[in-house]
């Protein structure tokens, strides 16, 4: 289908999709002037004779993922799948006595090994069985070693361009057999091209005619959620060409920071992308819907950016009309949706992820301690109110539910590790007395958060993958208890010192935004 105007959702991040669920998007975009849906799958999808691809991850068995197809083309949107036939199989390679002959280092499959073509076969018969689509996305992103692990034992020291180029042409052999049109992500064939580190880099681009010999039957798809400047979106496209294939643009709807969705800046960064698209006859345009670490932010909350993105795509720029369409489609306000933004923007500041980084953010030792400020409290409890205000939330009044159960935690939470350790430096019992209160409330309206986002997770998504916000939330909650505990005892007498509180705080935070680099700066896990 050209002119493809489409959405991609991460069913690989934990949260798989209920097919309830996806019929409720699909059924939505239609709304919305969209004809394509993509799921993006690295191994939650049955595949024959492979009993461990998606083991325990929710994965869709083949009748799932028919009766997804028929339902779509029954409506008028073209159902594409999307897979991953070189990189980010992180979770298959877990099972490392399956998978780890086809293993080249971290992520990626081993390129020549024919062991891997076989497993890339049952993956492509699987998709061609499922999907009236003839479109496929296989992937190829974001592989960054590629070819210097086992590969360059077995082989030496090569052009890792030329390796690349040779897996993409055997896999195309593949997808040519089963009659399926591939289209993969450039970043990577664009860096090894241009020998550079990052695909956005201000090179001269010539080099791509060189190494251009891609095969005759891919597409290309450039992806960009990060700028709102349109030079830089045309720059790209016209790099993306030079291969002399068809290109087309995926951008972003932003879910995956944590808890909140960004549609504010997804919106930006949509109106400069899709004026490119325009002026550089791109071949079509999708906007992917991501769920970094966790998924922990609901895929239907950035429901807005898509909204405007599709409208904007076919010539309407007047936000009030986009807004009276939403409320009709939806039956929830524009600008309640927009509410969910503003969690990760206290005191009108943004730092990336505050409504995660503050929630997991450790009240003893609490590394974004710094990114705090004493008005936050009053910042989250207003949003609470806010959110909690909302009387039309259409079908989504469980999403609504949960993000006003989070501003209620952020509330406290926000500023307790500040004044815990103010307090005790101070040695000030009666505010740490106070405080011991505190931390027996947060823990109340932690549970309640828990209570919330389950209910949430559950109506949307399968129950695979709940389990990692199980063990975040759970341990958050046990360390409350822990840290109010020492507090105890210090303001009792029981103990003497509380050494994590008088550790000077620094003014440096630890990189990713990720669970496991907010909660601690200790080891959480390091897997062999």
């Amino acid at each position: 289908m050209e002119n493809m105007l489409g959405v991609m959702i991460d069913c690989s991040r934990n949260a798989v999709l209920k097919v309830e669920t996806v019929k409720q998007y699909a059924d939505l975009l239609k709304k919305m002037g969209y004809n394509t849906l993509m799921l993006y799958t690295e191994d939650t999808y049955e595949v024959d004779g492979q009993p461990y691809f998606g083991h325990f991850r929710g994965r869709y068995s083949k009748a799932e993922l028919k009766e997804l197809d028929a339902y779509c083309t029954k409506i008028g949107i073209e159902l594409v799948p999307c897979i991953q036939t070189l990189a980010h199989l992180n979770e298959m390679f877990k099972w490392r006595s399956e998978y780890e002959s086809i293993n080249d280092c971290d992520d990626i499959l081993l390129i020549g090994e024919e062991k891997t073509y076989e497993l890339i076969d049952a993956m492509l018969a699987t998709v061609s069985e499922c999907f009236t689509s003839r479109k496929i996305h296989i992937g190829m992103d974001e592989a960054y070693r590629v070819g210097t692990g086992k590969y360059q034992r077995l082989n030496g020291i090569r052009d890792r361009f030329d390796v690349i180029n040779e897996h993409l042409h055997r896999v195309c052999q593949i997808t040519e057999k089963y009659g399926l049109e591939p289209m993969i992500w450039s970043d990577m064939f664009c860096k090894l091209a241009l020998d550079i580190e990052n695909q956005y880099a201000d090179v001269d681009t010539s080099a791509i005619l060189e190494k251009a010999k891609l095969p005759e039957n891919i597409s290309l798809v450039y992806w960009d959620y990060y700028s709102e400047d349109y030079d830089h979106y045309v720059k790209m496209i016209k790099t993306n060409k030079l291969f002399g294939r068809k290109v087309y643009f995926a951008g972003g709807a932003w879910t995956w920071r944590g808890m909140s969705p960004d549609n504010a800046f997804s919106m930006r960064t949509t109106e400069q992308a899709l004026k490119a698209c325009k002026d550089c006859g791109v071949d079509g345009t999708f906007f992917t819907v991501w769920g970094d670490d966790g998924a922990e932010c609901s895929a239907l909350a950035v429901l807005p950016s898509l909204m405007y993105a599709a409208e904007y795509k076919n010539g309407n720029a007047d936000l009030e009309m986009i807004k009276k369409k939403f409320y009709e489609i939806t039956g929830c306000e524009f600008d309640s949706f927009l509410l969910l933004d503003k969690l990760d923007t206290p005191g009108g500041k943004h730092h990336k992820n505050p409504s995660k980084y503050i929630l997991y953010n450790d009240p003893f030792m609490g590394i974004r301690d710094c990114l705090c400020a004493p008005e936050d409290r009053a910042f989250y409890e207003n949003l609470a109110e806010q959110i909690q205000s909302v009387k039309e939330t259409g079908a989504f009044a469980h999403i609504f539910e949960a993000y006003e159960k989070l501003a209620g935690v952020l509330a406290i939470k926000s500023t307790l590790g500040l004044r815990t350790r103010e307090a005790y430096c101070n040695k000030d019992m009666a505010a740490l007395r106070q405080l011991v209160g505190e931390y027996d409330t947060l823990l109340e309206k932690v549970k309640a958060f828990h209570a919330a986002h389950q209910k949430r997770w559950f109506r949307d998504n399968k129950p695979q993958g709940f389990d990692v916000q199980d063990l975040r939330l759970g341990g958050l909650m046990q360390r409350i208890i822990s840290c109010k505990n020492r507090l105890a005892e210090y303001v009792d007498g029981s103990i003497e010192h509380i050494p994590e509180l008088e550790e000077p705080m620094l003014d440096q935070v630890n990189g990713y935004d990720g669970w496991a680099r907010i909660a601690t700066a200790n080891v959480v896990s390091h897997i062999y």
